[in-house]
């Protein structure tokens, strides 16, 4: 190979990278993940369930900028916060795993489609189902050595409140006049 082919190999088409991320939408996702980080620390509490919107600028993420990187950042924003705030039991990765998922189902189910209540509702009930009381459960009987009949009870109230709550904050922001046209203008999604 001549030089001259080598250095080809490096250059940028069009003065652009493969990545549909630039620096602009990149510091877009970098701020959703600090919102991430706040809402994860204001919730409403009570004595059966917590209810946070932290999974709000991942859900942004998922629908500006698709699967990969609504997951990494999910992922990215799961160990930020054991960094900035500790964690009650320690880090665990499969938390990292499960953050990572549901910012991949986002994505997979928002990014670049018309977002119907049935797509959020689908995207929640995956999340609910699959991710927190299959895969969450299992890591909190992991963690605490109890068995998953002991866990799962509360967690299925649990989830029966905040999916109704995530359903109808997700569908709000998406059908929020002033705010679709900043998803019109910052996504990846573009038409």
């Amino acid at each position: 190979m001549t030089n001259n082919q080598n250095n080809n190999l490096y250059e940028k088409k069009n003065n652009r990278s493969n990545w549909k991320i630039g620096t602009r939408e990149l510091a877009i996702v970098g701020v959703l993940i600090a919102m991430n980080l706040a809402l994860s620390r204001v919730g409403v509490s009570t004595p059966i369930v917590r209810i946070t919107f932290s999974y709000l600028p991942i859900a942004l993420i998922g629908i500006l900028f698709g699967p990969f990187i609504a997951g990494i950042s999910a992922a990215l924003a799961d160990i930020l916060a054991f960094m900035v705030g500790g964690g009650a039991g320690g880090f665990f990765p499969g938390f990292t795993l499960s953050a990572l998922l549901g910012g991949v189902a986002y994505g997979i189910f928002l990014h670049k489609k018309e977002i119907h209540l049935w797509r959020v509702v689908a995207v929640e009930a995956f999340i609910a189902i699959f991710i927190n009381l299959t895969l969450n459960t299992l890591w909190i009987s992991i963690i605490t050595e109890n068995p998953i009949a002991v866990i799962l009870p509360p967690r299925l109230i649990q989830n029966a409140v905040t999916i109704v709550v995530r359903i109808l904050t997700i569908w709000f922001l998406v059908n929020n006049k002033q705010l679709r046209s900043v998803y019109q203008k910052y996504s990846t999604a573009k038409k």
